[in-house]
């Protein structure tokens, strides 16, 4: 979120709708086929929003319905809606960029830093909680929900009385109205706590399908609209407001849950907090280390750095969106149900599978970044941005290091052994800080890159040895799994570097010149890399080949089933006349 300090930075830094995504994207779930490469993370079966967990053969006896069909049905309808709420809010930002000036945008991120804040104490942990619940699951949804909205009541009526505050501290009046506007966020977002864990606990591929569009939608043009007509910032408010009701009427319409079939507890309370403490710990830690990049790099170097910082920033999470959206979150429902059913390598085996395959997708895009991150944003933003493009591929580590990290995190939460993210956590902001203060001092906002790289990598591999010793996976294991990936894109970018930043230089060109280079460069790193991987990991390339092969039958099935209803629904007049 781009801080205020006064200034009006050269152009909106992070667009409004990062702050409803960031909300909708702390709780998702989705359901889909996992053919391929996912395909031996076992089997199971989820149970209906609110009801106990049913046997598997009883699951199966109504049709072929598994875990691992579930988890992919996640990882693709996710990939399908990310993409096109990335497209919205692409359209979204730009739009509102030619509306509003960059200091109303600033003034509303200023505004709703304290909600984004104090939105940590509403969730409180106790979604997590409830998704990895294995009984009493009925009572457990009642408790969250009540706890949920007492955490409400109190941090908005907390927030609202801070408000003021806030606008003191930024010397802006304006800034603490939004913030006041703001601190009814809380008590919709509470809301959301209870449908959206029962979704994910039932791998919901409608959920992933229709919230986050809806969401991104309704956000981009309600604000649009009234920028348009000369609401200014409120624009923003207003259109942030709609976003979040149509977020909670999405979720309630598909949970299909009600309050008062269960019955709540301070008991319950206490072992589903006790659960959720730890990821409560671990949001504040990523919330404080964000506060504190903002303020260093904004007072230590400008607000014009602190903007191309925050582009860098938001292009360079872009992968990491795809690899968390697309299979961590539908990662911890299935953790969670294969620890419940005791079967230690079954859950071995899902994690190498699952950090194997997230590894080779990260490894690529790691690559693709260094070689082509800043051509890529000149290309796009023009010559003005060089600067987010050296970030750009400063914070190239930050894709592997949170791929491993989403992974690992999500094995622990279903084992249940969330204690352990606390040190993850420590590590995170101690490290986060310390290497930013350095980075910042040796190379000034490239070294800020770096110190984001470095804490990503580090904090991947203590969490991933954390993650190794509660699912019972040998080291060996674990090498065989990651290894193959790294010198394959090593050797791809060694290739591609010299290829673009020597020979086409497409950020030299015109803008089609140069972007039919950067695909000619993306093509002779994706060959370079599948050939490299087809040696050192040929089953892995043989699972993209099936699952290519299968996507297309299921197309031409889809296309004879669409003309054999067609055929059908010809014939059933001609019966019905005679």
């Amino acid at each position: 979120m781009h801080r205020y300090d006064g200034n009006e930075p050269d152009r909106a830094a992070v667009p409004a709708y990062d702050i409803i995504r960031r909300h909708v994207s702390d709780a998702p779930t989705v359901e889909m086929y996992a053919v391929g490469p996912i395909s031996s993370l076992g089997r199971g079966s989820a149970p209906p929003p609110g009801h106990e967990p049913v046997p598997e053969s009883a699951s199966e006896s109504g049709g072929e319905s598994t875990l691992t069909r579930r988890v992919g049905r996640v990882a693709a309808a996710s990939a399908v809606a990310l993409v096109f709420s990335e497209l919205v809010s692409f359209g979204q930002t730009i739009a509102l960029a030619r509306l509003l000036s960059p200091a109303e945008v600033g003034m509303f991120a200023a505004g709703t830093v304290l909600t984004m804040l104090l939105t940590t104490f509403v969730e409180g942990g106790l979604r997590s909680a409830l998704v990895q619940r294995k009984e009493r699951v009925a009572d457990a949804a009642e408790t969250v929900f009540r706890a949920s909205f007492v955490n409400a009541t109190a941090v908005t009526v907390c927030a609202l009385a801070a408000a003021p505050i806030i606008g003191m501290i930024f010397d802006n009046r304006t800034i603490g109205l939004i913030a006041a506007a703001t601190s009814g966020f809380l008590l919709l977002f509470a809301l959301t706590n209870v449908p959206e864990a029962l979704l994910q606990r039932d791998f919901s591929v409608k959920r992933r399908i229709i919230v986050g569009p809806a969401v991104s939608v309704s956000f981009a043009v309600v604000s649009v609209v009234l920028a348009a007509r000369g609401f200014g910032v409120w624009s923003m408010v207003i259109g942030s407001y709609v976003s979040y009701v149509v977020w909670v009427v999405t979720v309630w319409w598909l949970a299909r849950w009600r309050p008062g079939r269960g019955r709540a507890s301070f008991r319950l309370w206490r072992e589903l907090a006790r659960y959720g403490s730890p990821v409560v710990l671990g949001m504040l830690g990523a919330r404080l280390q964000s506060t504190a990049e903002a303020a260093v790099v904004g007072r230590g170097l400008s607000a014009s750095a602190l903007g191309h910082y925050r582009y860098g920033q938001r292009i360079a999470q872009i992968p990491v969106r795809f690899i968390v959206e697309v299979g961590a979150f539908s990662l911890f429902p299935a953790f969670a149900r294969i620890a419940e059913e005791g079967d230690r390598e079954r859950l071995r085996a899902a994690y190498l599978r699952a950090i194997r395959i997230t590894t080779v997708g990260a490894a690529a895009l790691t690559g693709l970044i260094i070689a082509l991150g800043e051509p890529a944003v000149v290309i796009v933003f023009g010559d003005r941005w060089r600067a987010a493009g050296a970030v750009v591929v400063a914070m190239a580590g930050l894709g592997l290091g949170k791929a491993w990290m989403s992974v690992s995190e999500e094995a622990i939460k279903g084992a249940g052994r969330t204690g352990l993210l606390n040190w993850q956590t420590a590590l995170e902001v101690v490290l986060g800080i310390g290497l930013l203060l350095v980075g910042i001092k040796l190379f000034g906002l490239v070294g800020v890159g770096l110190a984001t790289s470095a804490t990503a990598l580090i904090v991947a591999v203590v969490i991933t040895g954390l993650a190794r010793s509660v699912v019972g996976v040998r080291p060996v294991a674990l090498l065989r799994a990651v290894a193959p990936p790294l010198p394959a894109a090593a050797l791809a970018l060694a290739a591609t570097w010299p290829l673009e930043h020597l020979v086409l230089q497409a950020d030299t060109r015109p803008i089609l010149v140069g972007i039919g280079a950067l695909l000619l460069d993306a093509l002779v790193f994706v060959v370079i890399y599948l050939l490299v991987l087809a040696i050192l990991a040929p089953d892995v390339v043989r699972g993209f080949a099936r699952l290519a092969v299968r996507l297309g039958h299921r197309v031409r099935r889809n296309s004879t089933s669409r003309g054999a209803i067609s055929v059908n629904s010809e014939s059933r007049p001609a019966r019905e006349t005679n």
